[in-house]
This record gives structure tokens, C-alpha cells and sequence, in this order.
């Protein structure tokens, strides 16, 4: 054979392995994204009529972290009466920002309590993500010239599509009230949230406010729309702090992810115990080596997952998980007949964080979120009462037990972890 004739060959064979690599790139990721599509609606179909079963809760409780207070809510009904008594009450500003914001019941009493602050003289101004509320009503979303209103939009990159920077979600539940009162959490607002739902909030009053205020005025300043009128908001700086409170803010536009850091750092350091509860779990290959460590290293390492959670994606994602944790001596607590979307840890019974992180790379490395950290004992022990609690309404996951699961499910695994990533 030639020389010429076998570059020829050569080339065609480089052609037809690229084209058969592609085709089967193609495919696989057909087939996730209509496994995807099938595991949604199929399970869309299964909610249907279906009503969250009762769930035990803790009452809500104060404790007392220096010149302030840390109030704990485990139940949506105890924590809107509470966010809007203090709406009611508030006599300068009130800053208000959510992911969700539905137009039911629960949201009218929270848009009609924010325009009657606003009427008798309050300074108000509210937040909430575009996407998350695409299938609210227009008509819901208007708010009147009272309310200084920011919508975060759906699409933030505008000429700039390649900046990844622009591209997180506004994630955060956030509310202050004058310089008193700071509530932040998991709870969206809306009206299955008050009482089929288990999350977890917080209330703080002391200088811990402060930072919740600037975290807010932070995030409206660099996001406000100077076209439309919007002002910067300008708030006076306070010197004190309390040293056991800490506010972690992921902002993407500024590449800052700090709330992952304190993750890695709080369970690296772990020497008796890490009891975690969220809503989604799809650590990254750090986070998953930083929990499995210290389980091997003889911690009590607990993840207390939603059986079944409003993304079944989510869930079958989490579950490719399960294998290596069990194995490394992490135990899995199923929460049973309803979804728990706290997302909160403890551990040692020092450290504690409640926020609106979750364990996936949209949380971590994605969108806006705001998380406490509290080195509190008497703060952490509350937080251990809540998961004994929580672990009353469980199933442990034994190793047994998933070892047993079908094949059916283990290929569903398999061939959906490549969308870990994007998760």
C-alpha cells in the first residue's frame, strides 16, 4: 500500500472513529436527559392528589447568644406568624428578599403586610428570583410604586453569555426588620411551606443583625437596575460585632463561595460527631472525602435525607452516593411521608449553621446563599434536640438494604451520575 493511499486510510479511519465517538456521546446523553424527562413526569403523576403526610416538630425556642438571641423554627405556621408580627411592628425599614414567592394565600398576607408598612411610612424593599417564580401570576407580581421591588432576572449575562459569573440564581430567604429583628432559613414563602413542609429557620436579634442587613443592601446594590430608578441602599456601618455568629455569603458575581469552605473546614476538624440534614445531597469529590474521613477517623457521621424530595432527578443523583458512604461508616436517616428541606448541620455540639445552602454544586459553587455559623454549645444543643426529633419520623438506610435494591435502580444510578456536575 502506498504511502499517500494509507494516509487516506488513516484519515477516514480518525473520521469514522470521531463521528462513532460522537454519536455515542450523543446518545448517552439522550438517553439521560429522557430517563430524566420519564423519572420527572412519572413522578408527577405519583403526587398527584397525594397529600404530605403529618410530621413531628419542635417548638419554636430562644437561646441566648451574647447581647442577642437565636430563636429556632421548625414548623412554616409558627415562623410566618412570627415574620409577619414583625412586619407589623416595624417603624423604618424592612428588607425582604425570597427565592419563592407564591401568589397564594401565604403570599398575599406577606405582599399585603409589606404595602401597608410601606403606607404608614416604612422604607420597604423586596427581592425575589425571576426564575423561581415563573409560574406565578403576572398579575401577583405587581406591586405598586410604595414597594421598591427588585426582580432578579431570569437571564443576568446579558452581551456577556461566556461570564459564569452571572449565571447563579438568587437562592437566599432573607428578611430584617429595622435594626432589631433578622430571620433566615430555608422557608420559601407560600402556603404548602406553613404546614406540609419540614425546614428550618432562624430569628436573631443583637449586632448578628447588622451583617444580615449588609448582606442584603450588598446584593441590592449590585444587582439594582439604575435605569429604572433604583438607588443604591446606603446603611450606616456599626463597629460591633457578636464574634459567635457568623454570616457566610456565596456571591457568584464576585467568584466568592465561602459557605463550601466552612463545610470543609467544620467536618475536617470534627472529632465526635457530624449530624447533617438536607434537602439534596450531591457533594462534590472534596465534600465527599471530608465526610467520609472523618466517619473512618471513628466520628459519628449522620446524613438525614427526604426519603422522597420534591426533584426525583435530585434524589436518584443522591442516591449514586449511598454505596461509598455507607461503606466509610456514614449513617443515612430516611425522613419519612413528607419533604424535609432544612438545610443544617451540627457538630460536637460547639458548631452549628442554619441557611439556605444545600450539598450540591448549586449551592456551593452556583447560586447566592447566606448560611450562619454558630460556635454555640447551648445554640448546638437545641440543634441536637431538633434532630432527635426529626430522627423520630426516619428509617436508617442499611448497607443491607440498599445492597438489595433492584438492578433496575442500579442502572438508573449509573447512567444518571455524569448530571452530578450540573446539580
Amino acid at each position: 500500500m502506498s504511502s499517500r493511499r494509507r494516509r487516506l486510510w488513516s484519515a477516514r479511519t480518525r473520521g469514522r472513529l470521531a463521528e462513532l465517538v460522537k454519536r455515542t456521546v450523543l446518545a448517552v446523553l439522550g438517553l439521560q436527559v429522557l430517563l430524566a424527562l420519564v423519572l420527572t413526569l412519572v413522578d408527577s403523576y405519583r403526587r398527584r392528589g397525594k397529600k404530605p403526610k403529618p410530621f413531628p416538630t419542635t417548638a419554636p425556642a430562644e437561646v441566648s447568644i451574647g447581647s442577642g438571641s437565636v430563636t429556632t423554627y421548625t414548623f412554616g405556621q409558627d415562623l410566618y406568624d412570627d415574620m409577619l408580627a414583625s412586619i407589623e411592628d416595624a417603624r423604618t425599614q424592612i428588607l425582604f428578599e425570597t427565592y419563592i414567592w407564591k401568589g397564594d394565600e401565604v403570599g398575599e398576607r406577606f405582599k399585603q403586610a409589606l404595602s401597608d408598612a410601606a403606607g404608614r411610612g416604612v422604607d420597604v424593599y423586596a427581592i425575589y428570583d425571576g426564575f423561581a417564580n415563573l409560574v406565578v401570576s403576572p398579575r401577583f407580581k405587581r406591586f405598586g410604586p410604595r414597594l421598591k421591588v427588585l426582580e432578579y432576572p431570569l437571564y443576568n449575562a446579558g452581551w456577556r453569555f461566556f461570564d459564569l459569573r452571572r449565571y447563579g440564581r438568587d437562592h437566599r430567604k432573607l428578611l430584617v426588620v429595622d435594626d432589631r429583628v433578622g430571620f433566615v432559613g430555608g422557608y420559601n414563602v407560600g402556603t404548602a411551606y406553613a404546614t406540609e413542609w419540614r425546614d428550618t429557620h432562624v430569628r436573631i436579634t443583637g449586632p448578628g443583625v447588622w451583617d444580615l442587613k449588609r448582606s442584603f443592601a450588598d446584593f441590592w446594590n449590585l444587582n439594582r437596575r439604575p435605569r429604572h430608578g433604583m438607588r443604591p441602599l446606603l446603611l450606616e456601618t456599626v463597629a460591633d460585632w457578636e464574634p459567635r455568629i457568623r454570616v457566610h455569603r456565596n456571591v457568584p458575581r464576585l467568584w466568592m463561595f465561602p459557605i463550601r469552605s466552612m463545610y470543609l473546614e467544620a467536618i475536617g476538624r470534627a472529632s465526635h460527631h457530624v449530624w447533617m440534614t438536607h434537602a439534596y445531597f450531591i457533594p462534590d469529590d472534596d465534600l465527599v472525602e471530608a465526610v467520609k474521613q472523618a466517619a473512618r477517623r471513628g466520628v459519628d457521621v449522620r446524613l438525614l435525607l427526604p426519603e422522597v424530595s420534591n426533584h426525583v432527578v435530585a434524589d436518584w443523583l443522591s442516591r449514586g452516593y449511598y454505596g461509598e458512604m455507607l461503606a466509610a461508616g456514614v449513617r443515612i436517616f430516611q425522613f419519612q411521608g413528607a419533604m424535609v428541606h432544612a438545610k443544617t448541620s451540627t457538630i460536637d455540639g460547639r458548631w452549628s449553621t442554619v441557611g439556605t445552602a444545600n450539598i450540591d454544586r448549586l449551592s456551593m459553587t452556583g447560586n447566592y446563599e447566606i448560611n450562619l455559623e454558630f460556635i454555640d454549645a447551648d445554640f448546638a444543643s437545641e440543634m441536637e434536640r431538633i434532630y432527635e426529633t426529626d430522627l423520630s419520623n426516619c428509617l436508617e438506610l442499611t448497607a443491607e438494604r440498599w445492597a438489595a435494591r433492584g438492578v433496575h435502580r442500579k442502572f438508573t444510578e449509573l447512567v444518571l451520575a455524569p448530571l452530578r456536575p450540573l446539580l
